[in-house]
C-alpha cells in the first residue's frame, strides 16, 4: 500500500474521548438493567401497525438527554452508561429496531466492541421476542471513504490531500469488515458516507469506477449503501452503478444535498432490495450551532415538515418497490430530538402505510 495509515480514530485528540466511552469489557448486568426504555402505550400500538420493513432509529443512543423521552429516568443515565449498556434497553423499545452506529466512522470496530454489542442485542430480543429483528446501520471508517482529506486539524498534515486509501478493498476487508463477520444477523447495512470533496476532485465517471472496482472485491452477504454528499455528482452513472451491485443510495437530509425528494426523482433511485435514508441537517444548517441550540435534544425545536412529507414519499416507493428492509435513521440535529422525530413519522407512517 502507498503510504502510512492514518493511525486509528479512537487515538485522534478531537474524537479520543467519545470513543472511549464505549471501550471496556462488556458492562455489568446490574448497569445494564439499571436502564429502562420508556415506552408509552400509544407507542405499541403504533408499532403494532407499522410495516415490518420499516425499521425507523436513531444516530447513536448515548444521550441522558432523553431521560422521559426515550429512557425512564434513572440516577444512573450518564452518557458513559448509556453509551457503555443503553443498547439493551433501546433494542427493546418496539418503535426503534435500528440504530446508527457513528463511532465507526471514526476507527474500526475491534472485535470486543462488536461482542458487547451482540450480546444486548440477544439479551434484548429473548426478553422482547415478539419484535421485529434488530439490525445497525454502520459507518465505515473515514479512511476508506475520504477522497480528498478536508481541511481540518485532526487532518494534520494530510488536510487538502488526495487519500491513497480511498475505497482500498484490501484495507475494508481486514479492517473494518473483519470483526463484523461473527455479528452478520445483526448487520443491516454498511454506509460508505463519502467525505464532501473538493469540486472537481473527482468526476462522475472518475467517481463510479472507483466504486465499480471496489465493490466487485466485496464479499455476498452484507449490504453495502453508499451516502454522497457532493450534489454535482449525483446522476445516472451513480445509481447505474449502485444498481449493478445491488447497492444502495442513502437519501440524505443533509446541509448541502437535494431534497430526499428530489434524489428519489432520479430515475433508478431506488437501486436495491433495501433503502437507508439518514435525517441528518436541515438546508443551509451547521452541525455545532445546531448541536449547541438543539441540546439536550429532549424536544422538537425547529420541524421540518417537508423533511416528514419526503420521508413518506420514500417509504411509499420502497412498499412500492418491494424492499424488504427500508432503514430510516434519525439525528438530533434535523429538529431537536431523534426520538421525538422517529414517533411522529412512525405514527404517520402507521397511519398512511399500515394496517387498520
Amino acid at each position: 500500500m502507498v503510504g502510512e495509515p492514518f493511525a486509528c480514530g479512537r487515538h485522534d485528540p478531537l474524537m479520543g474521548d467519545q470513543l472511549s466511552l464505549f471501550e471496556g469489557a462488556s458492562p455489568p448486568a446490574a448497569q445494564v438493567t439499571a436502564i429502562e426504555p420508556r415506552i408509552e402505550e400509544q407507542d405499541r400500538e403504533t408499532a403494532a401497525r407499522l410495516p415490518r420493513f420499516i425499521r425507523f432509529g436513531t444516530s447513536s443512543w448515548s444521550f441522558p438527554g432523553w431521560a422521559r423521552v426515550l429512557w425512564e429516568p434513572s440516577a444512573t443515565l450518564t452518557e458513559e452508561s448509556l453509551a457503555r449498556a443503553g443498547l439493551y434497553a433501546y433494542a427493546r423499545h418496539p418503535l426503534f429496531r435500528t440504530v446508527g452506529i457513528d463511532r465507526s466512522y471514526y476507527g474500526p470496530l475491534r472485535a470486543d466492541d462488536v461482542a458487547t454489542y451482540a450480546a444486548q442485542i440477544d439479551a434484548a430480543h429473548a426478553a422482547a421476542p415478539s419484535l421485529p429483528p434488530f439490525r445497525f446501520v454502520s459507518k465505515v471508517w473515514d479512511e476508506i471513504t475520504t477522497a480528498v482529506f478536508p481541511r481540518h486539524p485532526r487532518y494534520g498534515a494530510r488536510a487538502g490531500q488526495p487519500n491513497p486509501h480511498f475505497l482500498d478493498a484490501n484495507r475494508f476487508l481486514s479492517e473494518v469488515l473483519e470483526p463484523y463477520r461473527a455479528f452478520a444477523a445483526h448487520a443491516g447495512a454498511f454506509v460508505f458516507e463519502l467525505t464532501p470533496m473538493p469540486r472537481g476532485a473527482l468526476d462522475e465517471v472518475s467517481l463510479t469506477q472507483a466504486i465499480d472496482g471496489f465493490l466487485s472485491r466485496l464479499p455476498g452477504g452484507f449490504r453495502w449503501a453508499f451516502e454522497l454528499r457532493n450534489e454535482e455528482l449525483l446522476g445516472a452513472r451513480w445509481f447505474d452503478v449502485l444498481r449493478a451491485h445491488g447497492a444502495a443510495h442513502v437519501f440524505t437530509y443533509w446541509t448541502a444535498m437535494p431534497s430526499i425528494r428530489a434524489q428519489l426523482a432520479h430515475a433508478g433511485a431506488i437501486s436495491s432490495r433495501f433503502v437507508v435514508a439518514r435525517l441528518m441537517l436541515p438546508p443551509f444548517a451547521r452541525y455545532d450551532e445546531k448541536k449547541a441550540a438543539f441540546a439536550p435534544f429532549d424536544r422538537i425545536v425547529a420541524p421540518q415538515p417537508d423533511m416528514h412529507d419526503d420521508v413518506l414519499a420514500l417509504l411509499r416507493a420502497a412498499a412500492e418497490h418491494g424492499c424488504d428492509d427500508a432503514f430510516v435513521v434519525v439525528n438530533n440535529k434535523a429538529e431537536g430530538s431523534a426520538p421525538l422525530t422517529v414517533r411522529a413519522l412512525a405514527a404517520r407512517a402507521a397511519r398512511e402505510l399500515g394496517s387498520a
